[in-house]
């Protein structure tokens, strides 16, 4: 599918745009990678490892509309995957997460139109379903964006999707590296915000070849949720600090106790598949799908009715000792 391509990325230096790379350079030989981003010098740092023949590196940033419509001249396939992130930040500068959140996916949407991408994927958030914090609220807008944005494609053939998962193993930010961090500096005890706190675990490369496959399986319109297995806090501290004290610090602004990805709000509109779920737009549009089907011809069916997808009644938990295996081979990907 993407060999002979030419594809751009959104944020292409972080942790997911990294991965996405390394596979798309290992399993396929696109025409042309183009990695949209505002540091400079992540880029020439990226430049180091990842400079094959197709490699491009367009400095710019989301809320400039015209640059990233230049960026996207030529482009067949569009990962969306900038954003600001970071919960506590987003609760003391919500102005400038609006901006690169919102403003920021309305100027990729419109850029993608104005060049007739044929696919747009965006990267959501379990913090998307139920938010109770800014960052979470703004990556909800984004994803009424996207969904709403097949409507006004107007004649054109451009679609896009939304692929939206929890926790990312060893991603920047994310708690494996900070505990880790803790104990190579010495600490005799893990903080943890809650006994109870439980998360959706899912590796980088694991999140990676869902969107590659989604690219496939969508029609336009979808939400993509991967089924991946739930982790304690607790047994994440155990698995990497066996024995160790945990300190209780208490969840910080704007955190939950339990991931939601499919809410139970949505349960009428939401698919379950084989390996994962599809949430269908709550809106209508002139092209007509039953999203109980996909383009790769799997066929799902609708849940029940006040089904949640969240990571405290998920079926799947892992043991300790299966965190520990999981943690240490997607730090290996």
């Amino acid at each position: 599918m993407f060999d002979g391509k030419s594809i751009l990325i959104t944020g292409g230096t972080g942790s997911f745009g990294k991965q996405y790379i390394k596979t798309l350079l290992g399993q396929y030989k696109p025409k042309r990678i183009v990695v949209y981003s505002r540091d400079e010098l992540k880029q020439f740092e990226m430049q180091q490892v990842y400079n094959a023949d197709c490699m491009r590196y367009f400095i710019g940033d989301v809320r400039d509309k015209e640059r990233m419509t230049m960026a996207m001249r030529g482009i067949d396939y569009v990962i969306h995957a900038a954003a600001l992130k970071q919960v506590p930040a987003a609760e003391y500068n919500p102005t400038e997460c609006i901006r690169t959140n919102i403003n920021g996916a309305e100027n990729v949407i419109h850029a993608a139109l104005e060049n007739n991408v044929k696919k747009v994927i965006a990267l959501s958030t379990d913090k998307a379903a139920k938010p109770i914090n800014l960052y979470g609220a703004t990556k909800l807008c984004s994803d009424k964006l996207f969904v709403a944005a097949n409507n006004i494609a107007g004649g054109r053939d451009t679609r896009f999707a939304v692929v939206r998962y929890g926790n990312v193993v060893g991603s920047r930010g994310s708690v494996v590296p900070f505990f880790q961090k803790l104990l190579d500096q010495g600490t005799d005890h893990l903080p943890v915000t809650d006994e109870a706190m439980t998360r959706f675990w899912i590796s980088l490369q694991e999140g990676v070849d869902f969107v590659l496959k989604n690219f496939k399986r969508m029609r336009g319109g979808e939400i993509f949720v991967p089924k991946i297995p739930s982790i304690r806090i607790l047994d994440l501290a155990e698995a990497m600090a066996p024995g160790m004290d945990v300190k209780i610090v208490g969840i910080r602004p704007g955190e939950k106790l339990h991931e939601i990805m499919c809410p139970a709000d949505d349960s009428h509109l939401t698919v379950e598949f084989g390996d994962h779920f599809v949430i269908a737009p709550s809106i209508n549009f002139t092209s007509k799908h039953d999203y109980r089907s996909n383009e790769l011809g799997e066929e799902g069916e609708t849940v029940e009715q006040g089904f949640e997808y969240n990571s405290g009644t998920n079926p799947d938990f892992m043991s300790v000792e299966k965190i520990r295996e999981f943690n240490k081979k997607a730090m290996e990907e």
